[in-house]
């Protein structure tokens, strides 16, 4: 098995552009987007998640070296991401529908 040698240049975009998006989870914390566009869907839990999930695929396929790994290697990963989709998706439809429930009271009255 031959090692990828990635430059230097590309680590430290990527670190770059980590940084970025932590500034820009920090300044998305900041603002209440449900107020501010006047809905009831959890735009702020989404944006985080987004941005949570980038800079994810960015430490996976950068720094774990995943990128120039083998079919397996990818195989694994996207089956890992595919498995936290799920769960993500649970988890959203279970706060999305909370909301349902607090209308009718407890006891479903």
């Amino acid at each position: 098995m031959s090692e990828q040698v990635v430059p230097v240049r590309t680590y430290l975009l990527v670190f770059g552009a980590l940084f970025v998006l932590t500034i820009t989870t920090y300044y998305a914390a900041t603002i209440d987007m449900e107020t501010a566009l006047g809905t009831h869907f959890p735009l702020n839990s989404l944006v985080a998640l987004a941005i949570a999930v980038t800079k994810a695929v960015l430490v996976i396929l950068f720094f774990m070296h995943v990128k120039y790994s083998s079919r397996l290697t990818r195989m694994v990963v996207v089956a890992g991401f595919f498995w936290l989709g799920i769960m993500l998706t649970i988890t959203m439809s279970d706060y999305l529908f909370r909301a349902l429930g607090s209308v009718t009271g407890p006891g479903g009255q």
